[in-house]
């Protein structure tokens, strides 16, 4: 079983958890005031275990299990090796939500009234290595090349960030993708430097034909 799975798993079961449990809820979830109060660090990684709902959980479990697997393959086969490769893919999902949450901690450590929660930092900076590997891959739905994509994607998150009610993390969505993009090419330049030529030549190539029509 891929180390993506289980964490695809592990998210299910708490966020279910915490869906029928507001105490729980309200221990995991991100709250900057509580973090600078009562230093409870924690909240930086729990709250990318727990989700707003069904939907956002959904969605995001399916961007891990769609994108993490190939991210992880990467990692073992490409830049890290078998056995470091799944130690680092692992480490690089869990900073990733911590990464993305820091922003956010300290432009709302003051306001006791915000919290967030969801995956959506670390499942961005799975979407955005991703992205790196096939920049002009199309996707099916919506219709388009994943540069395009990725970055719509993150002008989406900035509007949500300034006007959405949702209690999600969409803040987290820019901060996670730059950790994602960060981290997939400093890997690549200090041990793979043939992905790092790959990974230029797919960007060079630019747009092509979407292969399903």
């Amino acid at each position: 079983m891929s180390l993506t799975i289980i964490l695809v798993i592990v998210t299910s079961l708490i966020s279910y958890r915490a869906f029928s449990d507001p105490h729980a809820r309200a221990q995991l979830i991100f709250h900057p005031a509580s973090i600078k109060s009562r230093g409870e660090y924690h909240r930086f990684l729990t709250s990318g275990f727990i989700h707003a709902d069904l939907t956002h959980l959904l969605i995001n479990m399916f961007v891990l299990w769609q994108f993490g697997e190939v991210v992880e393959q990467v990692f073992t086969a490409n830049i890290f090796g078998p056995l470091w490769g799944r130690i680092a893919f692992v480490l690089f999902y869990l900073s990733a939500i911590v990464v993305a949450n820091i922003p956010s901690y300290f432009r709302y450590r003051d306001q006791y009234g915000y919290q967030a929660l969801g995956a959506s930092g670390a499942t961005s900076a799975l979407v955005f290595s991703y992205i790196l590997l096939g920049p002009w891959e199309w996707f099916l739905f919506p219709p388009l090349p994943a540069i395009i994509l990725g970055i719509a994607y993150l002008f989406y998150s900035s509007y949500m960030d300034k006007h959405g009610n949702d209690h999600i993390g969409h803040n987290a969505h820019f901060w996670g993708a730059v950790y994602g993009l960060t981290f997939f090419l400093v890997s690549a330049y200090l041990l793979s430097p043939g992905l790092l030529d790959f990974i230029i030549t797919e960007l060079l190539k630019g747009p092509k034909a979407p292969g399903f029509l």
